[in-house]
């Protein structure tokens, strides 16, 4: 599998170059099909149009080509979030405080392996999410997150109103 920091380190200047954050680097399909996403958004709508998707994925394409970090061949998909996006970074519990999330945790917690609930924010490098049934806050660290993702809610698509609601913008392309 390839080295997701060092893909990273490779992928990332280029986004900085172009104003964007990225989201999320990773590899998906096994041996048969890989495909490496690279996630990324404007900071200020926090979504990307189709022509950040293009230039974003020229630019990394000639740096993957010549740097060949992935020894098969893959697909590369450059894309926006969307709406109910990963949430990768422990600044987006901050941001998204008072949404629905669901966290899927590397280890059990208060015997959960997975928690659903409403972002309460941070305390230091603790997520405080609030159950829906117990209203129950649990504090969960965010080195304990294996994997996060906002939920489709009213709410959420009322929030994200000015931004696209079509779908994702996706550029993919065979390497």
């Amino acid at each position: 599998m390839a080295d997701i920091a060092a893909l990273t380190k490779l992928i990332e200047p280029h986004a900085t170059a172009m104003g964007l954050r990225l989201v999320r680097v990773a590899m998906f399909g096994g041996k048969s099909d890989p495909t490496l996403q690279v996630m990324a958004e404007r900071p200020d709508t926090r979504q990307l149009v189709i022509e950040d998707c293009a230039e974003l994925s020229r630019r990394i394409s000639d740096t993957l080509d010549e740097a060949d970090p992935i020894e098969d061949a893959y697909r590369l998909e450059v894309s926006s979030p969307g709406i109910d996006r990963p949430l990768t970074r422990i600044s987006d519990y901050g941001d998204w405080a008072g949404f629905d999330a669901r966290l899927r945790l590397s280890e059990t917690i208060e015997g959960r392996k997975q928690v659903d609930g409403r972002i309460g924010g941070l305390d230091g490098d603790t997520i405080l999410i609030t159950t829906p049934k117990t209203r129950e806050t649990l504090r969960i660290p965010f080195t304990s997150i294996a994997s996060a993702k906002l939920l489709l809610t009213d709410a959420l698509i009322k929030a994200t109103a000015p931004l696209s609601t079509e779908g994702v913008d996706t550029i993919s392309q065979e390497r």
